[in-house]
């Protein structure tokens, strides 16, 4: 057995924890590049905490997920205004930019340079700026991964920026920042945590370590979700599901995903929908699929024995089929309201290109069987 573990190097988990930021901040300098996705004006806790320590920030807003100009744009600011950090608060497309910005400001060349598929891939050799990561939604776990993931436009497609030096300073997770966010986001976040320890749980990389951030995870999960979609103010159930979230990012950079994420990318670049949604939508669809690939082609029962545990987790009856556990999670879907890929303009025309490009990701390698195009045909066909 062989395994590698990181994680930030400072993790923080408490409500209002939010308001440490500044004292942290004030190690690094006195100035930051405050990152953020709405108004700054809702952050303002935040703000008048680094007004009281005579912190001075340089606003940058992220609108929308990140592409190569919006990182190239954030990176010449850092610099034109000799930023000495970077502060990152909203959900996993600004920290994923926040990350980004912090690492290239001390590294040379472009952001091609270091890109997988679409750039050179080139090691990245220098840590970045010191960067704080406050997540306010819980679903991607952006805080503590070690990838950013970028939309590149004129390809289509989304992809990631990999290297152990994305993984912020410190990680500043405040369950009460998530208290605000509507059902339809608290359900697509959470449902991508899902998809996360779900994925980690029967990853071909999984270790003992990830093992058991994704059961924790999944409980945490499985008791919370449909409690913070209904009654968003339960600040209990948002801090079970911002644990679970935290868990999921964890799991997410120590080992490897599978289909669902390996379809997501793809589907993300082409068409404008969010990505928690693309996850949940394909989620069941992929469970079942590698479920029979796994039964029909004889594979280790290890990798079945942990989608009963999922079952299990997700309140099927003792001793479950392993094909149950997508039945939860169809279930859960349906309670969360989560739209088919149908809704957002995916169409069978568009299978063949999906296909080609998801059986080409990184996540894909981490399936727990390789799936043929076949495979991969019906699951796209069942999330429609």
């Amino acid at each position: 057995m062989f395994f590698d573990f990181s994680t930030a190097t400072r993790i923080i988990f408490g409500r209002a924890k939010v308001n440490e930021v500044s004292s942290i901040g004030l190690k690094a300098g006195k100035k930051a590049l405050l990152v953020y996705g709405a108004s700054p004006e809702r952050h303002e806790n935040l703000l008048n905490s680094l007004d009281n320590e005579g912190i001075s920030y340089i606003p940058f807003a992220v609108t929308k997920e990140p592409t190569l100009e919006i990182i190239e744009n954030g990176v010449y600011l850092f610099r034109k205004e000799a930023c000495e950090m970077v502060i990152a608060i909203g959900g996993g497309s600004v920290i994923d930019t926040g990350k980004t910005i912090a690492l290239l400001s001390n590294n040379d060349g472009e952001i091609r340079d270091y890109l997988e598929v679409v750039g050179l891939g080139k090691e990245i050799n220098h840590p970045g700026a010191f960067m704080i990561a406050i997540p306010t939604t819980a679903g991607t776990g952006s805080e503590v991964t070690r990838n950013a993931v970028i939309g590149v436009k004129e390809q289509k497609i989304k992809v990631s920026l990999r290297s152990n030096y994305l993984l912020p300073s410190v990680a500043i997770i405040d369950p009460e920042l998530t208290a605000s966010m509507p059902p339809n986001i608290t359900a697509s976040t959470g449902m991508d945590a899902i998809t996360q320890l779900v994925e980690g749980f029967v990853s071909n990389k999984a270790n003992p370590i990830t093992d058991a951030f994704c059961q924790d995870g999944l409980q945490y999960a499985a008791s919370s979700i449909r409690e913070v979609y209904t009654h968003g103010e339960d600040i209990n159930s948002r801090e079970r599901m911002s644990l679970a979230s935290l868990y999921s990012g964890i799991v997410l950079a120590n080992a490897k995903l599978g289909a669902v994420h390996g379809f997501a990318g793809v589907i993300g670049g082409m068409y404008d929908a969010p990505h928690g949604e693309i996850c949940a939508a394909l989620l069941p669809a992929v469970m079942r699929g590698n479920i029979e690939s796994l039964q029909r082609k004889k594979f280790s029962t290890e990798y079945l024995s942990r989608y009963r545990k999922i079952a299990q987790i997700f309140g099927a009856e003792s001793d479950p089929k392993p094909e149950e556990a997508a039945e939860t999670i169809y279930r859960l879907n349906e309670y969360l309201n989560i739209r088919p890929l149908s809704s957002f303009g995916i169409s069978e025309a568009d299978y063949p290109e999906i296909i080609v490009k998801a059986a080409a990701s990184s996540s894909m390698k981490g399936n727990p069987v390789v799936l043929s195009p076949e495979e991969m045909y019906k699951m796209l066909e069942i999330s429609q």
